[in-house]
């Protein structure tokens, strides 16, 4: 089949002007320096994914994650893709979340897709300081205080927020206490697969905390939710180096195979969303460093652990906010998040957690100027 090429999603809104920050090969990161990201400074970013299949197995159907946020960190523009399928873009009109889907036939014997998506960040930090943020719509707050499958809010999820909380009693200080209870009581886990599953009834059930960004950032986000505060988790990927030089933190532009990372916000009357990310404090603790590191006073940890609860660094683009999303015109059971490419064939669902095998590769680059 011929190849296809076609480009779509312009988001007219994203006309500020970009200010390009210098960029860091992977291998330049800078020396660990304070972390304390601040907001402003947009960089320009694209942003390519390659997925080909090297084993197809009769018809074959892929659907890659394209970003659909907008807002205060980021500006998602235009995107565009070739392919020997059938491809379109799709948007879930629930949640917002925007999907590249193409179809190959069964006689495809090479199948490859090439999407590349522009995007705009900036660092984000909150200013205590200040109460000035516009009121969110009242449906919108509701529906990000609901349960999903993999985030209930109710028996141990409610029990352990509602004691967490103790104490507390403004918005602030109930998200400062779970937030201190995730960075307290969860770990990271390496050996965990992907960025985890992010089944946080499960995690307190069997008191296996340790696990990854989408588990760790779940949990913040579900005890939110079981004591009335809206939050949500933010999936994406990591793009460039940290410009505090923390390993940890940083993507690696020429092959971010594996920088997939999921944030969280949480709504805080007054300040409106509000960026979070208790997992990269749990990240830093233990891999940032050849010991793991067991208290947050340590001088790696102490600015990091301070800095997310309200920031964090714009290395970094989001696809969406979705839980349970169903892929169209899938035959496997709907996808917790969405933040991996996935396919499926005869043989059914591709793993999307070994890229090597599904053959997948996300590359980025800053545009200057």
């Amino acid at each position: 089949m011929t190849s296809i090429r076609r480009t779509f999603l312009k988001n007219t809104a994203a006309a500020a002007v970009a200010v390009a920050l210098p960029s860091l090969s992977f291998a330049q990161t800078p020396a660990r320096t304070l972390f304390a990201p601040q907001s402003g400074g947009w960089r320009t970013f694209e942003v390519t994914t390659r997925v080909d299949i090297l084993k197809p197995d009769g018809e074959t159907r892929v659907w890659l994650p394209v970003p659909s946020v907008n807002g205060e960190y980021q500006q998602s523009l235009e995107s565009s893709f070739s392919a020997n399928g059938t491809g379109k873009l799709l948007q879930d009109g629930q949640q917002g979340v925007k999907m590249l889907y193409v179809e190959f036939a069964a006689t495809e014997t090479k199948p490859f897709i090439e999407l590349t998506s522009r995007v705009q960040t900036q660092n984000r930090a909150v200013d205590w300081s200040q109460k000035n943020a516009k009121a969110e719509d009242a449906d919108t707050l509701r529906y990000f205080t609901r349960p999903t499958r993999l985030i209930p809010t109710d028996g141990i999820v409610r029990k352990t927020a509602l004691a967490a909380i103790q104490g507390a009693k403004t918005d602030v200080e109930k998200a400062q206490k779970i937030y201190d209870w995730i960075v307290a009581n969860t770990y990271r886990e390496p050996k965990v697969r992907g960025c985890g599953e992010g089944d946080i009834k499960t995690m307190l059930e069997t008191g296996n905390l340790g696990g990854k960004c989408a588990d760790l950032n779940a949990l913040f986000v579900g005890l939110c939710r079981a004591v009335g505060l809206p939050a949500r988790d933010v999936y994406g990927v990591r793009l460039v180096p940290s410009s505090f030089g923390y390993k940890e933190l940083s993507g690696n532009p020429a092959s971010l195979k594996g920088a997939q990372h999921c944030r969280s916000e949480v709504y805080l009357k007054g300040y409106g969303w509000v960026a979070m990310d208790p997992a990269d404090v749990a990240k830093v603790m233990r891999q940032e460093t050849a010991d793991w590191i067991k208290n947050t006073t340590n001088p790696v940890v102490a600015p990091v652990n301070k800095a997310l609860f309200g920031g964090w660094e714009g290395n970094w683009m989001a696809y969406n906010t979705a839980h349970d999303v169903a892929l169209p015109n899938s035959k496997g059971e709907k996808l917790g998040f969405f933040m991996y490419p996935a396919a499926e064939n005869a043989a059914g669902r591709l793993d999307s957690y070994a890229p090597d095998d599904f053959k997948y590769q996300i590359t980025a680059k800053e545009i200057k100027g």
